[in-house]
């Protein structure tokens, strides 16, 4: 996936650099590479937040004290 954004990053670059001014390679950089970038991580990245969020779930349940494990009186 990263792949793809650093591909699609190099390509609007390049097209703002041939833009004829300053303010139209920056808009072009803005409207066509960092704007569908973004959506694209956000929307791609969707599954894996998902994953993290379920796993950090169970490890609160498991990682909880219910003491019903035996230990030695001292």
């Amino acid at each position: 996936m990263y792949v793809i954004a650093i591909a699609w990053l190099y390509i609007t670059v390049l097209m703002a650099a041939t833009e004829p001014n300053i303010t139209a390679g920056i808009l072009t950089f803005a409207l066509y590479g960092l704007a569908p970038l973004a959506l694209f991580l956000w929307l791609f990245g969707t599954p894996q937040r998902r994953r993290q969020s379920a796993r950090e779930a169970v490890d609160d349940v498991v990682g909880q004290d219910d003491g019903a494990d035996t230990r030695r009186d001292q």
